[in-house]
């Protein structure tokens, strides 16, 4: 008897200390506190509200989707992704965060899914929601549980206290993918469209850094080119440039799965809300790091839109307080050589506005044109080349007299700040209204901007017809000719006039 009971409970102390392993082993542990960020609750709990107090992100007037938000080091990227999840913190009641990475150190063919357990940080564990997760690995075969991808990766881990004190009781479902393939990322949006299509208590972080080790100016100028790209909500341009090397973007298979999921789920707006680098935060310039925090959303009403890019569905490139800096250099050029024969000298500081951008400005005077004149391609920072048009259109267009000193203060200035040229291989990929076109063949060109179309009801044909004939000087139905070199681009068009009423 006594033997009984001395096998029974060695039977009951081996089931505890096996429980205690299988249950150790379902709980990650964090393997960066201490380095990347505090090992301390109360020193994390500190750093991470400093961030979220200095952080002041524009309102998302929405329902948020995503957060596209960086993971290097918190005394690096911290305090740009504060914006990120400040700006979403109380929009819904989130039960799942989907936390998207990819791993930095092992391959890995397909996208692994973290489906048990918990993660633990100096903040405590945070159970996975097992449930979704199988539900994700169940539907594609790409899709799978590997836990060697989340081993010390710093895309997944740096993520997860910000989500902790973001969203305090949400469980979470790690994501990583292995490799960059666009079909995997497509794979990835197609299964989280379809779970989370009616569902309004999720939400997903897409983990990324920008441009790596490039002196401060060349990160500032080749990440702009990458926000830019990023407001078109465009997956497959971005994924495409990012693998060429025209962008940088390590996380580009998080960014793309995430837009791709966006757009299937009618989730059609993006507000970057922060942009640095690794200078910026650290003070090093030497070699920097991009950092980026913007949200997705679906706005929750369509105010008045101004400008034929906005009614066309384009993602404004430039902000309000932008647009208001660049029609003031502007006014001032022509003010100054007008009345003083001097060019102005600007300096700024906006990268955004440091970016090559083509540009025209449009001149009226009484609501009559009075000088147009553009360059298609940016040559220089955007806002030289609208201090140029600018001067060119008060002196320079052909068509009129120059303006005089008493003419500056009767006229109206309207920019237009044009996307890279596309050429098309005929009239069917050109959207009239919407579209800007260039046309050439032989020494001869013409352009008209997308605005002529809105300004005449013109159709297609009408447009492309007296493009070629009045502005190229080509026979008017050269359009149609294969000959013909044909480009579309689209413009955000701002003026004097909707300025004032803001």
């Amino acid at each position: 008897m006594a033997y009984k009971i001395r096998y029974a409970l060695l039977i009951f102390i081996s089931a505890l200390f096996f429980s205690s392993i299988v249950s150790a082993e379902e709980v990650k542990r964090a393997d960066l506190a201490g380095s990347w960020y505090p090992s301390s609750r109360n020193e994390l709990e500190l750093l991470i509200s400093g961030y979220f107090k200095m952080a002041d992100p524009e309102p998302i007037d929405g329902d948020p989707i995503a957060i596209i938000s960086p993971h290097a080091g918190y005394r690096f990227s911290g305090p740009v992704a504060a914006y990120g999840f400040k700006a979403v913190q109380g929009k819904k009641n989130i039960k799942t965060v989907i936390l998207i990475g990819f791993s930095h150190r092992k391959s890995f063919n397909g996208i692994s899914v973290y489906d048990r357990g918990s993660f633990e940080t100096p903040f405590g564990a945070v159970k996975v929601d097992e449930a979704l997760a199988k539900d994700i690995i169940s539907r594609d075969s790409r899709m799978r549980f590997y836990p060697e991808l989340f081993k010390e990766e710093n895309s997944i881990e740096t993520e997860i206290p910000f989500i902790q004190f973001t969203f305090r009781d949400a469980l979470i479902v790690p994501i990583a993918f292995g490799g960059q393939s666009f079909d995997d990322a497509d794979a990835l949006a197609k299964v989280l469209s379809a779970i989370l299509k009616g569902r309004d208590d999720c939400i997903i972080v897409a983990s990324t850094d920008l441009s790596h080790y490039h002196s401060y100016e060349e990160a500032n100028s080749i990440d702009m080119h990458l926000v830019n790209l990023l407001k078109t909500l465009k997956a497959g341009e971005l994924y495409d440039e990012t693998r060429l090397g025209l962008s940088e973007m390590c996380g580009v298979m998080p960014v793309t799965a995430v837009l791709l999921t966006a757009k299937e789920l009618g989730y059609d707006s993006i507000k970057v809300l922060k942009y640095a680098n690794s200078g910026d935060t650290s003070g090093e310039k030497n070699k920097v790091v991009g950092y980026l925090s913007a949200v997705i959303y679906k706005k929750s009403s369509v105010p008045g839109l101004e400008g034929p890019g906005k009614e066309n569905g384009v993602v404004p490139m430039l902000s309000n307080e932008q647009r208001k800096r660049l029609l003031q250099i502007a006014r001032e050029s022509i003010s100054s050589y007008v009345k003083d024969g001097r060019r102005k000298e600007f300096s700024e500081t906006d990268p955004v506005l440091k970016e090559e951008f083509g540009a025209f400005v449009t001149l009226h005077e009484r609501g009559e044109l009075r000088g147009c004149i553009g360059n298609m391609i940016g040559e220089g920072p955007l806002y030289r080349t609208v201090a140029d048009m600018a001067i060119e259109a008060a002196v320079g267009d052909p068509r009129f007299e120059k303006l005089s000193a008493g003419e500056v203060d009767n006229i109206d200035i309207e920019i237009s700040v044009l996307s890279p040229l596309k050429r098309v291989k005929g009239a069917e990929d050109i959207k009239i209204p919407g579209d800007g076109v260039l046309v050439r063949k032989g020494y001869s060109s013409g352009v008209y901007l997308p605005q002529v179309a809105d300004e005449t009801g013109w159709s297609k044909e009408e447009f492309l017809t007296s493009l070629c004939a009045h502005k190229a000087g080509l026979q008017p139905d050269a359009w149609k000719d294969p000959a013909t070199e044909m480009y579309k681009f689209t413009a955000e068009v701002f003026g004097e006039k909707e300025a004032s009423k803001r």
